[in-house]
């Protein structure tokens, strides 16, 4: 697949999703949620007050199991953190696919699951917000 163009968008998000040990379904959803209705993209007063939604934007979506690298011993980054790719890949899965029942089905782009891919983007802002199932409210 070497060259070959799987995923991209125009105005929206570039989510670089990392799944964790222990990480479920419900996490995923709600992460999804929350990448819908996060509210960065400017009004016509120039405040961040839109969302992605609310833009008619889309999301590419790339799996970055790096994210959970641990560098605290030594100079090699560990991933014990880290989801296995079965467990990895089935939660990318509900993520977009939640995500794409919130904003349909052509607003949602991916990468390849566990391909070495290069990743080109245009950073408009620059905006870069981490968000994290752990920082959910109490169900």
């Amino acid at each position: 697949m070497e060259g070959v163009e799987t995923g991209a968008i125009g105005q929206g998000y570039v989510v670089l999703l990392g799944v964790k040990q222990g990480d479920t379904e419900a996490e995923a959803r709600y992460l999804a949620e929350k990448t819908a209705g996060l509210r960065i993209f400017p009004d016509d007063q120039d405040k961040m007050n839109l969302s992605v939604v609310e833009i008619g934007g889309s999301v590419l979506v790339i799996s970055q199991f790096t994210l959970y690298a641990d560098t605290r011993k030594g100079n090699r980054p560990g991933f014990t953190e880290a989801a296995g790719p079965v467990e990895a890949e089935h939660l990318y899965e509900v993520y977009t696919g939640h995500l794409r029942r919130i904003l349909g089905q052509d607003k949602v782009a991916t990468g390849v699951f566990r391909a070495r891919m290069v990743v080109e983007i245009v950073n408009e802002g620059p905006v870069t917000i981490e968000l994290n199932s752990e920082t959910r409210p109490a169900a």
